[in-house]
């Protein structure tokens, strides 16, 4: 009875195995093309990257954002193609939600990043120039993602955000 009982329980994860192959098979395919595909995207990715920025730091940041999408991208597929598509909708939705608070929570931080993208592209904002933000006047030194820092007459240096910086500044000639 115990035998039997051994043998159905066996027969049944061999016939769901069976089952599954085609299934597997077909993910792992999707997964290696995914691979490929992804290495493709990235190298691109960073080859415009570099043609526009001269920061590694800006290359390095848009690489891994790009990279988290598209693998959290492909693993939701995946989980579609093993039969699992209702936890990989879950799985969507929660992270959409996780996203969203987890942006609102540094979106200072955000504008600061965003702001220090167009500080780096502007032709009128590089490591030298004198510029005037508010009541502060002082040599570039250092042009950051999130902060910038000027050197004042009297030799100190003024961290400033990027944001803060981008509302108002004046290039001095």
């Amino acid at each position: 009875m115990v035998l039997g009982t051994f043998e159905t329980a066996f027969q049944q994860f061999i016939q769901n195995i069976v089952n599954i192959l085609p299934n597997l098979l077909s993910g792992t395919i999707f997964l290696l093309t995914a691979y490929l595909g992804i290495k493709l995207v990235l190298k691109a990715v960073s080859l415009s990257l570099n043609k526009l920025y001269e920061e590694e730091i800006i290359v390095s940041l848009g690489k891994t954002v790009v990279a988290i999408f598209l693998w959290f991208g492909a693993a939701l597929v995946f989980l579609s193609i093993m039969g699992l598509g209702e936890i990989a909708a879950s799985l969507g939705t929660a992270t959409g939600f996780i996203a969203l608070g987890v942006a609102f929570a540094v979106s200072d931080m955000l504008a600061d990043v965003v702001a220090g993208f167009y500080l780096l592209r502007d032709p009128d904002f590089k490591k030298g120039y004198i510029i005037q933000v508010e009541d502060t006047e002082g040599e570039i030194q250092e042009v950051g993602l999130r902060k910038s820092r000027l050197k004042l007459e009297n030799n100190d240096i003024s961290v400033l955000s990027n944001s803060q910086i981008e509302q108002g500044w004046t290039h001095k000639t």
